[in-house]
């Protein structure tokens, strides 16, 4: 729109055509308030009804609230509006009318449950508080893509339609490709190993990951976004290094750069970023910690995955964000290395936020004989993955990685309540649309 100004731009001394949503109006009598909000903030529009002009007066106090309009005129000082100033209106223009009906309230005054705040998604995000977790996602989004940068890492786009599923198994989605059956993709790891034996050594990349989980939790999705690293001649140590600088940089981009979106939600007094290195617990280690607290029905023994009992249990002892290290082999995937000393114990970690996992990484199996091995072990057929493996045969380098759940990071970092708050169009068992 030719001429426009945004609402927290609107200076006394100004004339200004703002335009937005009607968020409230208040008729006190002679005279009447509307509220315009725009995406950055909201501005008073007074009207005087015996010194304005009558159809002026009633095209702005009869619109429908959440309508569209724009409004022409003076700006003025005024210490008990909201924002300290109000437009004295020329001309009101109502560009678009909405329906007096909503399904939900965007003023935030009545209260809607998570469903219908998904069905009704633009409408929701229209609350300031909704508005600012997209605000904060696309911020965080950008600081972990700097601090891949900083890693010198090369950002990568890989196939989401597959033949074979990156780990097999029941939590996979079919779909028919052209007469054949394909698959949506768990993950990029696959494709990014292959990447970390061509010339570009260092990668990463954001994108969507599909699983047909049948859980339906607060903490579980169908499609989530996945960030991903992969790095030539590492370690899994240096790998939980990398790990580190990337979650660490994410709060610090959020403390830098959204301290009203902070304050919208309500944790500008209590939101940091993490100080110092990050613990690493052994998988022996975590267990024993588990064990000792005595909050479980059954101890866990060597072999056993962490039950999310377990992980809360480790969570309120730990307190901080951590890693788990030297987990069993039998209980990792294929492609993760075992420790040379010890084949039984793997180089796999988890990084973890106090309530639930993070991440999943560690070294990767670079020797093409142990990775076919690896293969039969866990019942995949390595035919059916000739296009990943016959690459080991030409000059595979060590290399390690892992994988961050974008949702999970942003859930734990503003404490919500459900991973859902922080998917624009969540994808789960019961939801397809919108």
């Amino acid at each position: 729109m030719e001429n426009r100004t945004y609402t927290t731009d609107a200076a006394p001394g100004d004339t200004v055509t703002v335009a937005g949503w009607v968020h409230e109006i208040r008729d006190l009598g002679g005279i009447a308030f509307l509220i315009l909000r725009d995406t950055t903030g909201k501005i008073q529009v007074k009207f005087e009804k015996d010194e304005m002009d009558d159809d002026l007066v009633e095209t702005g106090l009869n619109v429908q609230r959440e309508s569209v309009i724009s409004v022409t005129g003076d700006v003025e000082e005024e210490p008990r509006a909201p924002t300290g100033v109000e437009v004295t209106p020329e001309s009101v223009d109502v560009i678009s009318e909405a329906d007096p009906e909503l399904p939900l309230d965007p003023s935030g005054k009545v209260d809607a449950e998570l469903p219908t705040r998904l069905d009704n998604r633009t409408l929701d995000l229209r609350k300031d508080e909704v508005k600012a977790i997209f605000e904060i996602r696309a911020e965080v989004l950008r600081s972990v893509r700097e601090a891949f940068r900083d890693l010198n890492c090369t950002e990568i786009n890989t196939p989401k339609i597959v033949a074979t599923g990156t780990e097999g198994g029941t939590e996979l989605f079919p779909i028919t490709y052209f007469g054949q059956e394909a698959f949506m993709n768990q993950s990029p790891q696959l494709f990014k190993q292959l990447m970390v034996g061509s010339g570009l050594e260092r990668v990463f990349e954001i994108g969507p990951i599909f699983r047909a989980e049948e859980h339906n939790t607060p903490r579980h999705l169908n499609e989530a976004t996945s960030i991903d690293f992969e790095s030539a001649f590492y370690d899994h140590t240096e790998a939980m290094d990398a790990c580190e600088h990337v979650v660490r940089s994410a709060y610090e981009g959020v403390a830098e750069n959204c301290q009203d979106e902070l304050e919208a939600l309500g944790l500008e007094d209590e939101f940091a970023a993490p100080e110092g290195d990050f613990p690493r617990l052994t998988y022996e280690d975590a267990l024993n910690r588990i064990n000792a607290t005595g909050e479980l029905d059954e101890p866990l023994v060597w072999g056993d995955d962490l039950s999310t009992e377990a992980e809360h249990v480790l969570g309120q002892e730990v307190g901080e964000h951590y890693f788990i290290t030297d987990w069993p082999s039998e209980i990792k995937p294929f492609y993760i290395k075992d420790h040379d000393d010890d084949e039984e114990v793997s180089t796999g970690f988890d990084m973890m936020h106090p309530s639930m996992e993070l991440v999943s990484g560690g070294q990767r199996e670079h020797r093409f004989d142990h990775l076919v091995e690896g293969f039969e072990q866990q019942g995949l057929d390595p035919e059916a993955f000739e296009y990943y493996t016959k690459m080991f045969k030409y000059g595979m380098p060590p290399h390690a990685g892992w994988g961050l759940g974008g949702e999970r990071l942003i859930m734990t970092m503003l404490g919500l309540e459900n991973i859902r708050e922080a998917v624009l169009f969540p994808r789960d068992r019961q939801r397809l649309s919108p």
